[in-house]
């Protein structure tokens, strides 16, 4: 097949690590795989495998100028018409629109182009939730749209039991058009990420223990509430709380840690190239979001043999940790019982073995086959429904 994926640029979340573990496990497999992004800039375009073709809606085609000036939300609206224009021209056997912010502009693509090329959603965080959240009109404009227009797309595919629940019910969509494929999250790299040598102060022998939280400085990512979990957790013991990311919200998070006296204790290098290393030494990993897809930083820590501690908040923090199992959860936003369950974790730790035998669940290998089975399978009803969509 043609794979053509469809995301933002390449940028350094989670959900662009992914797609880009997914394009080459597609590419590895002997299918073509295009990247198709707004923007050929970011921190990630070095890891993008060569045998995968970047194409930048922005500079390629004529209509990409309409998506290289404005906000973020401005871009991915106007980018429909570059993409339409790659549609007509590159006639990909399918096209997975790769995240949330891109499927509705991956659908109206389509529309545009004229043709039946079949169209893969991928929704990669919970949808009620992150949308309904808060009083933000655009947002609600948002998951309008979505309920009614997803069910354009051939097929659609969520990282999260609990995802696909919810935009079934949400949107009113069939089962059989909706698949769950966890992300491929645990890869062999991650285990020479996580013996790393990491240079840092705090982590020697004998040091207070070190929490860590990991993701963007943003409201979803919750990290407000961490902190007063660690302020709390602080009055009873030694320990030191390292935050990973960049986001809106440093300057936010900042202040709360200076207002309680936290400075000397907290540290937020930002983005860093390897953050397993700081899992694998640190002594809790704490999810601390309100809402989420796959959460793949809390797999992340468990491969690297971090205990972990996370939210019970909507996606698949509970699917990962089993309900308990392999790691406490706490309901979003309340900092003393998060406090609580760290403090249980650092006295009794999970076995660091057992969470990277769980981790390895998340594979490469499962993911590809799971995409590839919904790939092939709305490929083939297109090319029965639609034998010269594809011709040249």
């Amino acid at each position: 097949m043609r794979i053509a994926i469809f995301i933002y640029g390449l940028t350094g979340g989670g959900a662009t690590r992914r797609t880009l573990t997914l394009a080459e496990g597609f590419s590895r497999r002997g299918h073509s795989v295009d990247m198709v992004v707004i923007s050929g800039k970011g921190p990630l375009v070095s890891e993008l495998p060569s045998s995968v073709q970047l194409v930048e809606l922005a500079t390629t085609f004529s209509a990409g100028i309409l998506c290289r000036r404005g906000s973020r939300r401005r871009k991915i609206f106007f980018s429909q018409f570059a993409l339409a224009c790659y549609l007509r021209k590159n006639r990909p056997d399918v096209l997975l629109a790769a995240a949330n912010h891109v499927n509705l502009a991956a659908i109206g693509a389509r529309k545009l182009s004229g043709t039946k090329i079949p169209l893969i959603t991928r929704v990669s965080n919970h949808l009620s939730t992150s949308l309904l959240q808060g009083h933000q009109l655009a947002k609600k404009v948002r998951y309008y749209l979505a309920c009614r227009l997803y069910r354009q797309a051939d097929a659609i595919i969520t990282v999260a039991e609990g995802i696909a629940d919810d935009i079934k019910s949400s949107a009113e969509i069939p089962s059989h058009r909706v698949t769950t494929i966890y992300n491929p999250t645990f890869t062999l790299d991650l285990v020479d990420k996580a013996a790393a040598s990491l240079q840092h102060p705090w982590f020697v022998p004998g040091a207070p223990p070190v929490i860590i939280g990991v993701g963007r400085l943003t409201e979803q990512k919750d990290f407000i509430t961490l902190v007063k979990a660690f302020s709390l957790l602080r009055k009873k013991r030694k320990a030191r709380l390292v935050i990973l990311g960049e986001g809106k919200d440093r300057n936010k998070i900042s202040s709360l840690i200076e207002d309680l006296g936290l400075v000397d204790d907290v540290e937020m290098p930002g983005y860093v190239d390897n953050p397993i290393a700081w899992m694998a030494n640190a002594s809790v990993f704490c999810l601390s979001s309100i809402w989420e897809g796959l959460p793949g930083v809390l797999i992340e820590a468990m491969a690297a043999g971090c205990p972990v501690v996370s939210t019970d908040c909507p996606g698949g923090a509970s699917e990962i940790l089993e309900n308990g199992k392999y790691g406490p959860l706490v309901h979003p936003g309340d900092d003393k019982a998060l406090a609580a369950a760290i403090s249980t974790v650092l006295d009794a730790p999970i076995d660091r073995e057992v969470l990277k035998l769980r981790a390895a669940d998340f594979s490469v290998e499962n993911a590809i086959n799971g995409y590839l089975e919904v790939l092939k399978k709305v490929t083939l009803v297109n090319t029965k429904c639609f034998p010269d969509t594809n011709s040249k």
